[in-house]
């Protein structure tokens, strides 16, 4: 669809600038005369799409957060859905948000559903909240969900924010290990092999071999760069394709430790979502296809995909889960008891807190065992770099001697 800039004077007198989506010019200046705006410049700037999201700035999660609980606080407040819009986006200073809010208040206002105007605006709104805004509008518990998104997506924001904080350190570690490498390679080394040569001193063959390495990396160090950015970029096209991540998705969840990791996180993640969205009125069908689109792994979510499959066959959710061999016991055994209790969205906020302090301890466990392996694994390659160069230095003195 069309993208449109304009530039109009508001009631007020205010000059307002922003943009939106319609099919021509004369619907935008249709819709801008029904909020009072007088249009002074107008202009088509580009189409939208999935080729424009490129280059969209991205919203940031805390700006959707701060809207959610300001737009349930006015929503319970008894103010009227079009003036908490209207205050909203103007209030707004993200930069991928506001154009978000100016759009779907001129929807909203030409008599769409607030559910459809966000669906319009995926870059800002997922699925998820799609989904709850609809079943809160049926319902009429819009603060109440709003509310409930907010903490949702408060969590959500804690837990990766605890993950990046216990990753940073390890990071940065081998981030200057490889520095430090390239430095010894690059300036270090070729000026030992200069003196050894220049003095005619006879190397050993774990001297000549490291030199020889440091003469590679010098000399085609292009080769290196391309065929590293190569594999890398080869994996990611291959990751595109659906057989490559489902194969990739598959490995992940193989791998010693970061395997049980990527598992703890996707079932925390399910829970929690699934939990959500059941409690705010969405359908166990409906839901169960939007967290399957939330996982980052393709092998669950096909899992999840045929579970929902076996419940229009009449199975109850824990024993597709439980057969797919994927889910870990006590998961598939709560989601039980919850089916047979009628507590299921209680029973999965439980499993999603139990995981989430699941996945903070491994992450912890696995930052404390890379921390000291990537310092003694830098301890030996140095010890072995220095033991390379000062033999034949040892040899240099006993012959002066």
């Amino acid at each position: 669809m069309p993208v449109f800039t304009y530039t109009a004077i508001d009631a007020s007198g205010k000059a307002v600038r922003s943009t939106v989506e319609a099919d021509n010019e004369q619907i935008v200046l249709a819709k801008l005369r029904d909020q009072a705006l007088h249009v002074t410049d107008i202009r088509r700037t580009s189409s939208s799409g999935r080729v424009r999201s490129f280059g969209r700035k991205r919203m940031k999660a805390k700006s959707l957060v701060v809207f959610s609980r300001q737009f349930a606080t006015m929503i319970d407040a008894g103010i009227p859905i079009m003036r908490c819009l209207d205050i909203l986006a103007g209030q707004t200073r993200d930069p991928a948000l506001k154009p978000a809010l100016d759009n779907v208040t001129i929807d909203v206002k030409g008599g769409m559903s607030l559910a459809d105007a966000i669906a319009k605006h995926t870059h800002c709104f997922s699925k998820l909240y799609v989904n709850m805004i609809r079943a809160a509008e049926v319902g009429g518990i819009l603060d109440l969900i709003l509310d409930r998104l907010a903490g949702f997506l408060e969590y959500e924001a804690e837990v990766r924010g605890k993950i990046k904080s216990a990753m940073m350190y390890p990071t940065l570690v081998f981030f200057f290990s490889i520095v430090m490498l390239f430095a010894l390679f690059s300036f270090v080394l070729p000026k030992f092999k200069e003196i050894f040569t220049g003095m005619d001193v006879e190397m050993p063959p774990v001297t000549a071999a490291l030199f020889a390495m440091g003469d590679f990396m010098n000399s085609y160090w292009f080769v290196i760069l391309f065929f590293v950015f190569g594999t890398f970029l080869g994996i990611k096209l291959w990751g595109r394709t659906t057989n490559g991540r489902y194969q990739i998705d598959h490995l992940k969840l193989r791998l010693p430790i970061v395997g049980e990791l990527s598992l703890k996180m996707s079932v925390a993640r399910f829970t929690r979502t699934f939990g959500v969205l059941i409690n705010s009125g969405v359908p166990i069908l409906r839901s169960l296809e939007i967290v399957g689109e939330t996982l980052n792994n393709s092998v669950l979510t096909q899992a999840i995909d045929e579970a929902r499959t076996s419940i229009r066959e009449g199975q109850k959710l824990s024993q597709p889960l439980g057969a797919s061999g994927l889910f870990p016991n006590m998961v598939t055994c709560m989601i039980d008891v919850g089916e047979e209790s009628g507590r299921l969205p209680e029973m999965l906020v439980k499993v999603g807190e139990f995981y989430d302090n699941e996945v903070e301890t491994t992450v912890k466990g696995l930052t404390s065992m890379i921390e000291p392996a990537l310092i003694i694994f830098m301890g030996v390659i140095v010890g072995f770099i220095a033991i390379s160069v000062m033999t034949p230095i040892f040899k240099l003195v006993n012959s002066v001697k």
